[in-house]
């Protein structure tokens, strides 16, 4: 027979625990409790309170039991095997503690269990801030930074859990990618942020602060006329095989022949595009793209899906490619590019607009420039000579891509 019995060296009136005739809770006594048909409780001898409940699977859970306000309650804190006997009597004596000040262990387990976790705070912070205060090509890396980085690397974690030696683990672990590490840090950043906005952390409490970033160069690469060749045979080759997407190698001839950003060409939609692409919202905000005809040629080859607006499409239905980088990691070594960005494609084209004679501003004005230092110099700048700069570009670049063909 169990029987109820109080703690003498605590609160009477307010704990009581239900104790049975067993020996200190060891490794070896908790091993040995046997599963019956009906879940039961075995308490400790020693700490009144602290006791495991054993389910008819035979799964052994750390327990402690007490009484709040007249009434008794239970609190399951871990599992046997992965806490020992040892670390459950520390938590045991702890949670007991609490109960003492007035506390009520349940009811903080409770608020631990439906904290948010770093991905439900990604997700809100996605949906109910970057879609209403972002443009779609920043909404585009922040999904990318929380999907691709944030979310394996600390996604289970609970938001008020995280310090900065969490955070600096984090931007170490990602050092081979220096720039997409900052990136993904500067996100964070922003996600906790809105958790202060939102209430969820305490004022000033991000743990990004003072994590340092990685140092940046800038980097010109752009791509030789003989590589752009080797690109081209690439193309032309897993094209011809079908190791590739049709929407992947379409993505990668229109970044270079436009020079547009990897995300307007992603996001392209066949209602932006007639003599020339009006992109509504880009980096900068609405954009003209001036296209010639090598331009109009891929686009003409691209099959159309009259239930998707995307010029690029995706797997899914109505959806736009989300992850070019795959695809263009095999292109790249094929056409031995190793180290080549998808944004370097944009760099080619810049380049070569140079090469052939273009002055600054109609460079500025076909990449979409818009930084103060050097939109005054393209204030005088009409259509036509862009217009006229977008044919000679395209159709020289085009020229390099289609060289070789058999």
């Amino acid at each position: 027979m169990h029987s109820w019995l109080p703690l003498s060296t605590l609160r009477l009136s307010t704990i009581c625990f239900h104790i049975a005739s067993m020996p200190k809770l060891t490794k070896r006594t908790v091993d040995a409790a046997k599963a019956r048909e009906t879940d039961y409780f075995i308490f400790d001898s020693e700490l009144p309170g602290f006791g495991i409940r054993v389910l008819p699977t035979g799964q052994k859970s750390y327990m402690i039991q007490y009484r709040v306000k007249g009434r008794t309650r239970r609190v399951t804190f871990g599992r046997h095997g992965p806490m020992t006997p040892e670390k459950a009597r520390k938590k045991a004596i702890e949670l007991l503690s609490e109960v003492l000040h007035g506390k009520d262990p349940s009811a903080a387990l409770r608020r631990e269990r439906n904290a948010l976790s770093v991905a439900d705070l990604g997700k809100r912070f996605l949906d109910d801030y970057a879609a209403s205060h972002c443009k779609p090509s920043t909404q585009y890396e922040y999904r990318r930074a929380v999907e691709l980085f944030i979310n394996p690397a600390m996604g289970q974690m609970k938001i008020h859990e995280i310090d900065r030696a969490d955070v600096a683990k984090f931007h170490h672990d990602l050092r081979d990618i220096p720039y997409q590490a900052n990136r993904a840090l500067g996100v964070l950043s922003k996600m906790f942020n809105m958790a202060e906005v939102w209430g969820l952390r305490a004022d000033s409490s991000n743990p990004c602060r003072h994590v340092k970033k990685y140092q940046e160069e800038k980097r010109e690469r752009f791509l030789s006329p003989e590589e752009i060749q080797r690109l081209g045979q690439a193309l032309r080759e897993v094209e011809a095989e079908g190791s590739e997407t049709p929407a992947a190698i379409a993505a990668i001839r229109l970044l270079l022949l436009t020079g547009c950003r990897l995300s307007e060409i992603l996001t392209l939609k066949w209602d932006y595009i007639g003599e020339r692409i009006r992109l509504p919202d880009s980096k900068t905000g609405a954009k003209t793209v001036y296209i010639g005809d090598a331009v109009r040629e891929v686009l003409n080859a691209i099959e159309r899906d009259p239930e998707n607006p995307y010029v690029i499409r995706g797997r899914l239905p109505g959806a736009h490619l989300t992850d070019l980088q795959r695809p263009w990691r095999r292109i790249r070594k094929r056409a031995k590019l190793e180290g080549v960005r998808l944004h370097d494609l944009r760099h080619s084209y810049a380049s070569g607009a140079i090469g052939l004679g273009e002055s600054l501003p109609i460079v500025g004005k076909l990449l979409g420039h818009t930084q103060p230092s050097t939109t005054q110099r393209y204030v005088h700048v009409g259509q036509d000579p862009a217009q006229a700069a977008a044919e000679k570009v395209s159709e020289s670049l085009a020229g390099f891509l289609s060289s070789g063909k058999s």
